[in-house]
C-alpha cells in the first residue's frame, strides 16, 4: 500500500465538508458554483447520465476559463481526428464551466471534476468508463490518477508546464506525487525546461509540442468592435489586462501619487479584472479613488463614453475585443508574485504586453515575447505604466511592436493538431473509442 496516498485520501475524505461550504460561499458571488453540487462526489441526475457512452468517452478535463479556451482549441482537432467522438467534458471553475457549453455538441456531456476522494473518483469512472482522459495543462490529482491507472483508462497531460515552484512543492512529497506522474499514460509538454522538470518527477513525457494557446482565432466580430470602440477614442487606450488582487491597488497608488500628469494622463485606460467576482471591488476602488469610471456592462452595443478616465471591462469572453481596442497592455499576474497569465492571445490580437517582473507560469512564452519584440519587461507597476503610455504614444515604436506581437502569435501554432493526433493515436492502438 502507498501509506502517502492513503494519509492524502483520508485528508480529501476528511476536507468534504469544507468544499461543500467553500461552494456555498462561492455560490452567492457567482451562481454557477452552486449548480449540481452532487457531481463533484460523483453523484449524478439522473443515474444514467453518460452511461450510454459508456466506453467510448473522449474525456477532457479543464479545471478553469484559460484552460477551457485551450481545450477548446484540442476538441476541435480532436473531432477531426476522431470522427463521431463524444465528448466528456469536466470543469472545476464556474467560468470554465460556462465557457465549456459553448463547446458541447449533441451527444457530448458535461459534468463537474469529482472531487479528488477514491470513492468521487470510483463513482465517477464507473460512471462514464472513459476510452482516455486528457487533462490540461497541471491537472495532477492523486487519486484521480491512480483510479484511472486501477481502472485501465489511459490518462495523459497535454499542453503540460511545471514551474519551478510548482516543482519544488511535489519533491517535498516524492511518495505521493512520483507515483502518481509515473502512472500517467503520456505527457506532452510546453516547453523544453517544462519537459525537464516533469521528467524529474517521473512523468512520461513523449514530446515538447508547444503551446496550444498559439493556435487561438479570435473572434472576428469582437476583433472588429474593439477596433471600432479604438477608432472613437480621442485618446490611446491603454489596457490593465487580466489583473489580480492587489494590481489595481498598484495601479491606482500611481495615480494617486500624481505620478499620471503628463504624457501618463493623456491616454484613455481600460482596467480588466480576471476574476468576475472581484468587478464589484474594483468599481469601488476605482470611484473610491476619484476616478470618473465607465462600466462594459452599461453601455452595451454602443460604444464606450470619451469623458471617463477608466474603462472597466465587467465582462466574461469578451478579451479579443478588449485586445482589439487597446494600444498595447499591461500583463495581469505579473506584477504581483502569481506567475502572470496568458500573453498569446494579446499576440494574436495584435496588443503588444508590458510585463512585470514576475511570469513564472509562462516563462518561456514570456521570453519569446520579449526576444520576438512583441512584449517589454520592466520592475514593477510605475515603470510598466511609464513604458505603456510611452508606446502608446510613439506610432512607429507602436506599429512595430504591433506587428511582432502578430508575427510572434503566427510562428508558434500547431500544437494542438499535433497533439490531438498524438491522443488519437493511443485511442486507436487500445481500440478503446467504438465506431
Amino acid at each position: 500500500m502507498n501509506w502517502s496516498l492513503a494519509a492524502y485520501s483520508a485528508l480529501a475524505w476528511a476536507a468534504q465538508p469544507l468544499l461543500r461550504r467553500k461552494l456555498r460561499r462561492r455560490a452567492q458571488a457567482e451562481p454557477g458554483y452552486g449548480e449540481s453540487v452532487g457531481e463533484r462526489f460523483g453523484r449524478y441526475a439522473p443515474a444514467d447520465l453518460g452511461r450510454d457512452g459508456a466506453g467510448h468517452w473522449v474525456w477532457v478535463h479543464a479545471v478553469s476559463l484559460g484552460e477551457t479556451r485551450a481545450a477548446a482549441l484540442l476538441i476541435a482537432e480532436l473531432r477531426a481526428a476522431l470522427p463521431g467522438m463524444r465528448l466528456l467534458l469536466t470543469n472545476g471553475t464556474a467560468t470554465g464551466r460556462a465557457e465549456g457549453r459553448k463547446l458541447l455538441q449533441p451527444g457530448d456531456v458535461q459534468v463537474w471534476q469529482p472531487w479528488d476522494s477514491p470513492q468521487a473518483v470510483r463513482r465517477f469512472l464507473r460512471q462514464f468508463r472513459p476510452a482516455v482522459g486528457v487533462l490540461m495543462e497541471t491537472e495532477i490529482w492523486p487519486n484521480l490518477v491512480a483510479g484511472c491507472h486501477q481502472a485501465g483508462v489511459p490518462l495523459v497531460l497535454a499542453n503540460a508546464r511545471l514551474n519551478p515552484k510548482s516543482l519544488v512543492g511535489a519533491q517535498r512529497w516524492p511518495a505521493l506525487f512520483g507515483p502518481t506522474y509515473a502512472a500517467l499514460r503520456a505527457v506532452w509538454a510546453q516547453s523544453q525546461e517544462d519537459a525537464e522538470r516533469l521528467r524529474s518527477l517521473g512523468a512520461p513525457v513523449q514530446a515538447v509540442l508547444g503551446n496550444l494557446k498559439f493556435d487561438v482565432q479570435p473572434d472576428a466580430q469582437l476583433l472588429a468592435r474593439g477596433q471600432a470602440w479604438r477608432a472613437a477614442s480621442p485618446r490611446p487606450v491603454v489596457m490593465l489586462a487580466s489583473a489580480r488582487e492587489g494590481e489595481e491597488a498598484q495601479w491606482v497608488a500611481q495615480w494617486d501619487g500624481r505620478k499620471f500628469h503628463g504624457v501618463a494622463g493623456q491616454c484613455q485606460w481600460l482596467i480588466v479584472p480576471r476574476h468576475p467576482q472581484r468587478f464589484e471591488a474594483v468599481y469601488a476602488l476605482l470611484q473610491g479613488a476619484g476616478l470618473r469610471v465607465a462600466r462594459r456592462s452599461a453601455w452595451g452595443d454602443g460604444l464606450p463614453p470619451a469623458d471617463v478616465d477608466v474603462w472597466l471591462g465587467d465582462s466574461v469572453g469578451e478579451m479579443p475585443l478588449y485586445y482589439a481596442a487597446a494600444d498595447v497592455g499591461l500583463l495581469g499576474g505579473s506584477f504581483e508574485p502569481l506567475g502572470g497569465q496568458n500573453l498569446i492571445e494579446a499576440a494574436a490580437c495584435a496588443c503588444p504586453m508590458v510585463l512585470g517582473p514576475h511570469t513564472f507560469n509562462f516563462a518561456q512564452a514570456s521570453q519569446q515575447a520579449c526576444e520576438a519584440g512583441a512584449a517589454f519587461r520592466v520592475l514593477d507597476m510605475e515603470q510598466g505604466v511609464q513604458l505603456a503610455t510611452a508606446l502608446a504614444r510613439d506610432a512607429d515604436g507602436l506599429r512595430r511592436a504591433r506587428q511582432a506581437a502578430l508575427e510572434f502569435a503566427q510562428a508558434h501554432r500547431g500544437a494542438a493538431r499535433a497533439t490531438a493526433q498524438a491522443i488519437a493515436a493511443i485511442v486507436h492502438t487500445g481500440d478503446t473509442l467504438k465506431k
